[in-house]
């Protein structure tokens, strides 16, 4: 864990973008666009994280690849990969895309060792918070797989919950059974596009913000320290442009 003397209430610098629209909510609403108010990771304190930064997990040796400035998963084994460092306030920038239609990944936060040591491929943490990123394609994917089971239960646009053992209260508006964070506006982009996420974690409250506009998130993590971890599960996505900010 690295001691910085960054003071916890310093949000980072914003620029706004003037003359975007709200974004609307709902099954009509427009494709994202320009984000409105953007975090781009430079300042003091950031820092770029590369691959001297991470650790393996529970994936092959081709599971995570650096292809220039690029991280590239091939999704498979499902596992994790984390960072050398624990964190506990933090912010985190990080852009992504998936390449295939129906791609499923994520961020986790405040992950304890113990929930990664001998963790074997094919199975994710059972400790953390998910910040996900999940394809449109999805929904169709899981409605065909499940056999047509009802699929309310997720979104595509940046859910946050708790997994496994981890404590959290996720802010409204709520997935139906009160365990997911659902995000306020539809701000992602499909395969092949390229997302930007936000997230600020600061005394077990942790916060989303989508291509420019505060989604989802959630108090009272327990635990509020740990690793951040990048997910596979099943499909090839890419990361660029990591950079994180730790908070005193």
């Amino acid at each position: 864990m690295r001691n910085r003397l960054l003071p916890v209430l310093v949000p980072a610098v914003l620029v706004v973008l003037a003359g975007v629209a709200p974004a609307q909510t709902g099954a009509d609403a427009a494709p994202a666009t320009d984000p409105r108010a953007y975090i781009d990771g430079t300042g003091p304190g950031w820092r770029t994280l590369g691959p001297d930064d991470f650790a393996p997990v529970n994936g092959y040796p081709d599971t995570w690849t650096w292809k220039g400035d690029v991280l590239v998963s091939t999704g498979v084994p499902i596992g994790v990969m984390r960072t050398r460092d624990i964190f506990v306030n933090f912010e985190l920038v990080v852009e992504w895309r998936h390449l295939q239609p129906a791609g499923n990944s994520g961020v986790f936060a405040w992950v304890p060792m113990k929930a990664l040591e001998n963790l074997p491929p094919g199975r994710l943490p059972r400790w953390g918070v998910e910040v996900q990123m999940l394809d449109h394609g999805y929904r169709e994917w899981y409605r065909q797989e499940s056999g047509g089971k009802p699929d309310g239960w997720f979104t595509t646009h940046g859910d946050i919950f708790a997994v496994g053992n981890t404590k959290l209260e996720p802010f409204p508006p709520l997935s139906p059974d009160g365990s997911r964070s659902f995000p306020r506006a539809e701000r992602s982009r499909g395969a092949g596009e390229w997302n930007h996420y936000y997230v600020r974690g600061i005394n077990g409250e942790i916060r989303l913000w989508v291509n420019g506009e505060e989604v989802s998130g959630g108090r009272n993590a327990d635990p509020r320290a740990g690793f951040l971890c990048l997910e596979a599960e099943g499909a090839p996505i890419e990361f660029r442009n990591i950079r994180v900010r730790e908070l005193q």
